[in-house]
């Protein structure tokens, strides 16, 4: 029963809802009679709620996962130098950590345009369509980047990356700069630019700023990114 409700959870990856219950069937692969008990237990102890729309991810989930070790000890360390970062550029900024093949978004600090974005706080978007998810991809050693590459790349919009040669290209680019770029491939309208987060050469996360493509400007992001992804470091180093 634990492993059929822990699929229940999975099943509101990337966005967390909300979803209909038949919703619910078809991404966990349960029968509706498991996935309507499971999820009227998860809805009683608070890791569900329900809502009009059906069903999303619950508060209780948020609590405990604000105070996992690792993840709370670097939302700690970088939170003041995202702050600094957000008083450079007054633009959205994200911290995110890689689980499996995805980005994790750890932080969030809302930029001056409050528009829609496919990023929240305990999310996850894949790790080929985001500016965040590349620099993991970049430096997180060769076996992920193969392993990425042996598999169909997910998409989110038209110009999401389809091609593994081209990803491949791209992620070598960012490892030789430091620094990886996204282009409205995970929300049309929507650019970032991302640094890692490297302590002993490996990417332990990755910030970014997002912006609108109106306003993408790399070179003028860029040194604060860098500047704050030093700072992090350090503070996680120390």
């Amino acid at each position: 029963m634990l492993q059929k409700a822990m699929w229940i959870l999975e099943a509101f990856r990337p966005s967390g809802g909300p979803f209909r219950l038949a919703e619910l069937v078809e991404r966990s692969g349960l029968t509706k009679t498991t996935v309507h008990r499971l999820s009227a237990e998860l809805v009683e102890i608070g890791l569900l709620e329900r809502v009009a729309a059906g069903y999303r991810l619950g508060p209780k989930l948020f609590e405990l996962g604000a105070i996992v070790p690792p993840r709370r000890d670097l939302r700690d360390a970088a939170r003041p130098f995202m702050q600094d970062l957000f008083e450079a550029t007054r633009e959205t900024v994200h911290l995110a950590a890689r689980d499996g093949l995805d980005a994790v978004y750890v932080e969030k600090i809302h930029g001056r345009d409050r528009r829609e974005m496919p990023s929240q706080v305990g999310g996850a978007l894949p790790l080929t369509c985001t500016g965040v998810g590349k620099a993991l991809l970049a430096f997180g050693g060769e076996e992920l980047l193969a392993e990425v590459l042996s598999r169909p790349l997910r998409v989110l919009t038209p110009s999401s990356l389809r091609d593994p040669d081209r990803l491949r290209i791209e992620i070598e680019q960012v490892q030789i700069a430091g620094i990886a770029y996204e282009q409205q491939e995970s929300m049309p309208g929507l650019s970032c630019v991302a640094v890692p987060v490297l302590v002993d050469g490996a990417a332990v996360a990755a910030l970014s700023v997002s912006v609108p493509v109106a306003r993408f400007r790399p070179s003028r992001l860029a040194p604060a990114l860098r500047a704050a992804s030093f700072g992090v470091a350090r503070a996680l180093a120390s």
